[in-house]
């Protein structure tokens, strides 16, 4: 009896996860065409598949439950997965990140190695799946209705429950875009004490303002996306820049700290140019940056030493000038002190 519980509670697993991945595709429309398109869609075909994906998976959503398509419905979701992950690698192998809108707006992240990950675990439960049809053919019939019915339903608020997190999390980042549009100015006034922050490192411990500080020199908050391909580009220069100046370099992202982190990796910041990792935008809100990439450069006193820097060029000549004003001031410098000694 308990390997019939375990082969229904599998199929309504994976019945609630097609169920909401076709019903945030049907509810976020232009996210899902947009999707398909960067998922190298050819053009033509972006409104047929931005209509079709959604509803095969509602299709196997429902035929993952009847005991009679069961096997056909795992079978599916098997090479809809399988075809979903080797167009991730493919992108990523290229250097493209882009949003996977998996379950409509309320996954509006950059596919990455979770992503990878996540499909793996879903292609394993189509397998388990696929096992128990012809394992065991009859369930959920054999079992107890009460229970089986009781089953049904907590799958269901399970599924309601996650669909409401996501809108939340969808309406956080909508509200977080709507401030960032009604900042007035961007960025802060040059002198102005920097606002202090605490966002979580790739390990999830907090790092404020102040920590990064207290070395006593500059620090250059540089903000990218992980799907970005400028904020890419740019990162893979950060560490030769970082060997060439007195500043503390960080990386501040968005969301998940394990894409962050793997995201660095991918760049090769390196232990040099920690990621910290913003839940909403609070930073970017607090220094008024309204794009990716983009840098902040604040002076050892904890003050905005300059405008802010929008774009991989604006970043590249922000560290430039901040390079060559320290090398001029080191220079004149050494000659003072040297016609100092002079004259002694």
């Amino acid at each position: 009896m308990l390997i019939e519980y375990g082969v229904w509670v599998t199929r309504l697993a994976l019945a609630v996860v097609f169920g909401l991945s076709a019903w945030g595709k049907l509810a976020d429309r232009a996210g899902t065409r947009q999707a398909v398109g960067d998922f190298d869609v050819p053009v033509r075909w972006v409104p047929a598949v931005a209509w079709g994906l959604p509803v095969v998976e509602g299709v196997l959503a429902v035929g993952v439950l009847l005991p009679w398509t069961t096997a056909a419905a795992a079978v599916g979701a098997l090479l809809l997965l399988t075809v979903f992950t080797a167009v991730m690698v493919r992108l990523m192998r290229r250097g493209k990140r882009p949003a996977c809108s998996c379950f409509g707006a309320a996954s509006a992240t950059p596919i990455g190695t979770r992503s990878i990950v996540r499909n793996g675990v879903l292609m394993l439960l189509a397998a388990v799946v696929l096992w128990g049809a012809f394992a065991r053919p009859s369930v959920p019939a054999g079992l107890p209705a009460d229970t089986a019915t009781g089953l049904a339903f907590f799958a269901a608020v399970c599924g309601a429950l996650t669909w409401l997190t996501g809108q939340v999390g969808a309406l956080r980042r909508r509200l977080d875009e709507q401030a960032l549009s009604t900042l007035g100015a961007e960025g802060l006034p040059v002198g102005s004490v920097a606002p202090e922050f605490e966002l979580l490192d790739v390990a999830g411990d907090r790092t404020s303002l102040a920590d990064l500080l207290a070395a006593g020199r500059a620090v250059l908050l540089v903000f990218v996306h992980p799907g970005c391909e400028l904020c890419a580009a740019l990162a893979r220069e950060l560490p030769r820049w970082r060997t060439r100046t007195d500043l503390t370099m960080v990386v501040v992202g968005n969301g998940d700290a394990v894409e962050q982190a793997t995201w660095g990796v991918d760049q090769g910041l390196g232990d040099d140019i920690p990621a910290l990792v913003q839940q909403g935008n609070e930073a970017a809100l607090r220094y008024r940056v309204r794009g990716t990439p983009s840098a902040v450069l604040i002076d050892a006193d904890g003050r905005v030493a300059a405008p802010v820097a929008r774009g991989a060029i604006a970043t590249r000549e922000l560290i430039l000038t901040r390079k060559s004003v320290r090398t001029q001031l080191s220079s004149r410098s050494n000659g003072q002190h040297a016609a100092a000694h002079g004259q002694r």
